[in-house]
């Protein structure tokens, strides 16, 4: 049995028997009290007599047959099990995690810093964004799909692929499925996937992985604002979804979940140009190449970390920015018709400073405006050329977007660091365990 089960008032009296590992001890002269962790991370409190469990240390794994009792006084819920048999399966060696670790011992070790509460906690809630994130596309008839992760060309700038060699010729690791999504779809029409996606960024950010869970999706016979309504509803969906069934984990991380409850489409319309003006206003400065001097945001800079931040302080539920200059997105947006050198296009911001979550738009759709696009960012045309076919054999006005897992899952926790939102982190310095 699971805890779960366990604190129940109409077990009060019963007698059960529950496996788990020790995730407190505490020995007193006569009785001792041990804080069982089961399988699913659940704790329940087990009093047994101090001769039965001298040889016991934490994390050793181990078997408890008793009887339940409700006590307030019982911390995790107000009931424990006396014990009156225990089974030894392993006793532990002494624990290399305390109560209070570094952030490096903890990454070092994180094949067993994931026993603990708070890793636990958000492990579960990232299961419940993967599992309402798949629901609502089920739901809303969009296909699932899978895209290869070892590919031959960028999607996002050549400098932050990963190389490797593919038997006698070279490769690289996908920065996103989302070329591949957008052939899918003449065939198959709204499609979706969740891969790993591969990202060689020099950044050492709160918000930055070298491997992530990308949520992707794109459509055919779709505008911009048809996407933004997409991402709205789904991001939405899995928001509400998500405290609902995580109530019990983001209480236990102290998330204050008020401003979540918030979270309802519509998102702000923000356009680019108002955002540049936004943070003009504040006196909003930006670092030269050089890191020490710095100037005015100007029109045409791109949005970073501290500007996003910047522009969401305040806000309680995200926002999309939307109109980028086409110069500073990638070669296959489409640019507005109205509005030269405007990209159809928008990133999503959440609140509170946690950042970009999604970034999509339209595609550009005629093969003479993406091959200029790409020969003006040095990309070679023939190595797309696959690509450009969705181009000569009938091209139709279609969008999409990529949603980073990781970085919804941050903001939903109120995470510190992207890294405590995967299971096992990559960045530029860590590729272990």
């Amino acid at each position: 049995m699971r805890t779960g089960e366990i604190k129940n008032s109409s077990f009060v009296g019963k007698e059960v028997t529950i496996r788990g590992w020790v995730h407190r001890l505490r020995k007193q002269k006569e009785n001792s009290f041990i804080l069982l962790r089961d399988d699913r991370g659940g704790v329940i409190q087990c009093v047994l007599s101090t001769d039965k469990i001298a040889a016991l240390t934490i994390e050793s794994s181990i078997e408890i047959t008793g009887t339940v009792s409700q006590d307030p006084r019982a911390p995790e819920g107000g009931f424990e099990i006396k014990g009156k048999e225990l089974k030894i399966f392993n006793i532990a060696a002494e624990y290399p995690i305390g109560e209070y670790q570094s952030d490096e011992l903890l990454l070092d070790k994180r094949h067993l810093a994931l026993r603990t509460r708070k890793m636990i906690a958000i492990a579960k809630v990232r299961a419940s964004v993967l599992h309402f994130g798949r629901q609502w596309f089920v739901e809303n008839g969009w296909m699932e799909v899978t895209a290869p992760i070892i590919v031959k060309g960028a999607v996002e700038g050549g400098s932050t692929l990963f190389k490797l060699r593919y038997f006698d010729q070279d490769a690289y690791l996908s920065q996103s499925a989302q070329l591949y999504l957008e052939a899918m779809i003449f065939s198959l029409g709204p499609v979706w996937s969740l891969t790993p996606s591969f990202r060689a960024e020099k950044s050492r950010t709160v918000r930055h992985l070298a491997e992530f869970s990308h949520l992707e999706a794109e459509a055919p016979w779709v505008d911009l604002e048809d996407i933004l309504r997409v991402e709205e509803k789904l991001v939405s969906y899995v928001v509400h979804s998500t405290i609902e069934e995580r109530a019990e984990e983001l209480e236990f991380l102290k998330r204050d979940i008020s401003d979540l409850q918030k979270v309802e489409p519509p998102f702000e319309r923000l356009p680019y140009s108002r955002a540049i003006d936004i943070l003009r206003s504040r006196g909003f400065q930006i670092s030269e190449d050089d890191g020490a001097t710095k100037r005015s945001i100007e029109f045409g800079d791109d949005l970073s970390i501290e500007s996003e931040r910047e522009l969401t302080r305040e806000v309680e539920k995200p926002i999309f920015v939307v109109g980028y200059p086409i110069a500073v997105k990638p070669f296959y947006v489409k640019e507005d018709p109205q509005h030269h050198g405007i990209g159809l296009t928008a990133d999503m911001l959440a609140p509170r400073g946690f950042g970009e979550i999604t970034s999509g738009g339209q595609r550009e759709d005629n093969i003479d405006s993406i091959t200029k696009r790409m020969l003006k960012e040095g990309l070679n045309p023939e190595a797309y050329a696959w690509y450009l076919d969705l181009r000569r054999y009938g091209s139709v006005p279609h969008g999409g977007f990529g949603l980073g897992i990781e970085r919804l899952v941050r903001w939903i926790t109120n995470a510190e660091d992207i890294k405590d939102t995967v299971l096992f982190p990559r960045t530029r310095s860590r590729v272990e365990p």
